[in-house]
């Protein structure tokens, strides 16, 4: 075994150990909505039949609340689990570790392939602990499962250009291909590829069967499945099919919040420089320009899917890319310092340590609870409230609450189910209360996020105070029982 490959081994080892640090935490940090969606698909398919191609989400009041969704093999695969160990928060939180500890040996592979043994290792260091993939790595979501079986994709496609294997062949298109049905914004993997397909074929790449096979293979199921989830949304309430909205250009400020947030807390600084270094230093090969193209298409991604990117984690194929870019920077700046070891070996020593600090710092905030309060309100309403109970959450559109409660219920203010935002006014507030409570919803709670609510609309207030009776009030949350509508 080499250097170069026991480092690699080193870093993975590290790398999975950061991402089982709070591996059992509750879903209350700064993704917690998105997670306890997820989370909540995963105790229905468990708790209501396994009826894969159904997925549903609680807070679609008395419906059933099935939604259009992404592929839902995580979530079910996590339901077979709580099946033998029981519902936790680890189970699904070990399936994207599971899937970015397979990444590894793939992505280090892949770069020595087109690089050299000296850019894989930092690159893979680079990949590992940069802040998003960190986050997300040990996140119940389906971005770094995605983002893992494109690189593996991406990998096998390299090696079946050159050797032309049937199985890596095979192996290429099935880990795509799910790659596709899991995230479909994983579709930006098809630069990479067709930047290896031209250089190996150039032109003729399009009159080859075996590459419009590979794309059948590929692109077919998720279109399938795309359409049944499309239909999902259309058949049943809430008609809501997830990432819906995402494609609209926005203004020049809202991409410059983007882009401050890719080059901080997502990559660091330090990973961010020496990606842009990396653009302009990197060696000529044949195929060393292949992440050049998916930097190319992600720019022309975030822009074009600009409302999409307010999520960080629409960013993360971006952590390959300057990861490698890094490591290309870091091999050229070895190179040119050969000739003194010492020179050479303090300037790693700098950019690791840097990076490796900044990386902490940043990752840190990620962890911090922002829905604590709702998953207190949530678990004290499993404990006093009756399983067909259903609850007005005043939750700025977090279904955390829900998820720790197992009860359904209604955003609060809400449209067709959907969060509809802060109140204009108490008559506002009124309304959607009363309609709500003419559908059956039997609690009403507020958490510190909504106090407010309370004080800043007084009529509104007096008009809680007549049609709900207070059962519970903490620092954290007030929880009414509603009285039944007059018919």
């Amino acid at each position: 075994m080499t250097r170069t490959s026991k480092l690699a081994i080193t870093l993975s080892i590290f790398a999975v150990a950061a991402r089982l640090i709070l591996i059992d935490q509750p879903y209350v940090d700064h993704w917690s909505w998105r997670q306890s969606d997820v989370a909540a698909i995963a105790r229905n398919f468990e708790q209501n039949g396994f009826h894969f191609a159904y997925p549903q989400i609680d807070w679609a009041g008395d419906a059933p609340g099935y939604v259009g969704t992404e592929f839902p093999i995580l979530p079910f695969v996590a339901a077979i689990c709580y099946k033998f160990a029981g519902v936790h928060e680890w189970i699904g939180r070990a399936q994207a570790v599971v899937f970015f500890a397979a990444s590894l040996p793939f992505f280090f592979l892949f770069v020595r392939e087109i690089f050299d043994r000296t850019a894989a290792p930092w690159a893979t260091f680079f990949y590992s602990f940069a802040p998003l993939n960190v986050f997300a790595g040990r996140s119940f979501m389906p971005d770094v499962p995605s983002l893992s079986l494109a690189l593996i994709g991406l990998y096998f496609f390299l090696r079946w250009i050159d050797s032309e294997k049937p199985t890596l062949y095979l192996v290429a298109a099935i880990t795509t291909s799910l790659a596709l049905l899991i995230k479909l914004p994983s579709v930006v993997i098809a630069a990479p590829i067709l930047f290896l397909a031209w250089q190996k074929w150039r032109w003729n790449f399009l009159t080859q069967a075996s590459l419009w096979l590979f794309a059948a293979v590929a692109i077919f199921p998720a279109v399938a499945w795309y359409w049944h989830a499309h239909q999902i949304a259309e058949r049943f309430y809430p008609h809501h099919f997830f990432g819906e909205g995402g494609i609209r250009i926005e203004n020049l400020s809202w991409y410059s919040g983007i882009l401050a947030r890719i080059t901080t807390s997502s990559l660091t600084p330090v990973l961010s420089i020496l990606a842009i270094i990396g653009l302009f230093v990197t060696p000529r090969g044949k195929y060393t320009r292949v992440f050049h193209w998916w930097f190319v298409v992600m720019i022309l991604f975030v822009i074009i899917v600009g409302y999409g990117n307010r999520h960080a984690w629409y960013q993360l194929p971006l952590v390959p890319v300057g990861a490698v870019l890094a490591g290309t920077a870091c091999a050229f700046m070895q190179s040119k310092l050969v000739a003194s070891r010492i020179a050479m070996a303090s300037l790693s020593v700098l950019v690791a340590s840097s990076f490796a600090i900044l990386a902490c710092l940043y990752v840190r905030p990620f962890y911090e609870s922002s829905a604590a309060q709702l998953r207190d309100a949530g678990l004290e309403l499993r404990k006093s409230t009756t399983g067909n109970s259903l609850i007005v959450a005043a939750d700025t559109g977090d279904p955390t609450i829900f998820y720790y409660a197992e009860r359904h219920g209604w955003h609060f203010l809400e449209k067709d189910a959907i969060y509809d935002g802060n109140p204009r006014d108490s008559q506002q507030l009124i309304v959607d209360l009363e309609s709500l409570r003419s559908r059956g919803a039997t609690h009403l709670v507020f958490t510190t996020n909504t106090f407010w609510w309370l004080e800043y609309y007084p009529e509104f207030a007096r008009h809680v105070g007549v049609s709900a009776t207070l059962m519970n009030t903490t620092p954290q949350f007030k929880i009414y029982k509603l009285t039944s509508a007059i018919e």
